[in-house]
């Protein structure tokens, strides 16, 4: 591994998430133009504030791993993990989705999922820097196929086109 990787939650996910926050605003402006009910307005401008607080979360998220730990960078803090001192790098995998847990001692632990870009380099790094010993069977098999998770980016494009179709409907109404 490179003295330094960094790892940042893949753009194709982040991307249509800053479209539906884009398209969400959009409708709202038009309904406030067109003079739509108060309850509808209410609704849109309530569903907007979650989506800016996950999009901003997850473009912001990155890993950083160096030859000393791995370092978790999220909104407001971060989290650092020493390598010297993790005790286990286990694996859960349901379906195409996969969540690792790094932890050192009984109150230091980090949770890692597949939605990081080049996540089997992310892996294999891991693997290769943990003390011998630590790193559960199911890891092991997790770095000879490590799963990409496609169904998140096809539920993001998914609400941009359907956003775009409610605009457009907005519309002709």
């Amino acid at each position: 591994m490179n003295p330094i990787n960094t790892f940042v939650i893949r753009r194709s996910l982040v991307v249509p998430m800053g479209l539906v926050i884009a398209l969400t605003i959009s409708l709202l402006v038009v309904c406030i133009v067109q003079g739509q009910p108060t309850a509808k307005l209410i609704i849109l401008a309530c569903l907007i504030l979650p989506q800016v607080v996950l999009f901003t979360e997850c473009a912001f998220r990155r890993l950083v791993i160096d030859q000393h730990g791995i370092t978790a960078f999220r909104l407001f803090r971060q989290r650092v993990v020493r390598f010297a001192d993790v005790t286990s790098l286990e694996t859960v995998q349901v379906r195409s989705r996969v969540f690792m847990t790094i932890a050192a001692g009984d109150d230091d632990f980090l949770i890692i999922s597949n939605a990081y870009g080049d996540f089997p380099t992310l892996v294999e790094g891991l693997v290769a820097v943990v003390p011998e010993g630590t790193v559960t069977e199911e890891t092991q098999q997790l770095v000879k196929k490590p799963p990409i998770r496609q169904a998140d980016i096809f539920t993001a494009w998914f609400a941009v086109m359907a956003l775009v179709y409610v605009l457009l409907a907005q519309f002709k109404a």
